[in-house]
């Protein structure tokens, strides 16, 4: 049996384009959840904080972070990132990719052949 992928972003954002054109490519078979419409929750956000970093997560080179009052933006810790994250999805380094592997933040052709030994 092959690796359980869920491939988590925006279905209009170009880099999960990019993701999605090469795990198709590639055979590896996914499933995709669109933050737009299927939402995603604090405990998820945690759970992948918790793997790899808040941090890591958190796009603040986005139009949507760089467009938040400076009052959400400011004096940030894991909780309230986490709690800006959950509210605008947008504002998520994307695509997340999680399986089997573990945890992969954005994307890159040589990351995801290492992880799903393509």
């Amino acid at each position: 049996m092959g690796v359980t992928i869920t491939l988590y972003g925006i279905r209009n954002c170009g880099t999960v384009k990019k993701a999605r054109a090469w795990l198709d490519e590639h055979g590896h078979a996914y499933v995709f959840h669109d933050f737009k419409t299927q939402g995603v929750t604090e405990a998820l956000l945690k759970t992948w904080a918790t793997k790899i970093g808040w941090e890591k997560l958190l796009n603040r080179s986005g139009m949507t972070f760089r467009n938040l009052s400076d009052d959400l933006k400011s004096d940030l810790n894991e909780d309230k990132a986490l709690s800006l994250m959950a509210a605008h999805s947008s504002a998520i380094r994307r695509p997340v990719l999680s399986g089997d592997f573990g945890l992969d933040v954005g994307f890159s052709p040589e990351r995801y052949a290492a992880l799903l030994n393509a």
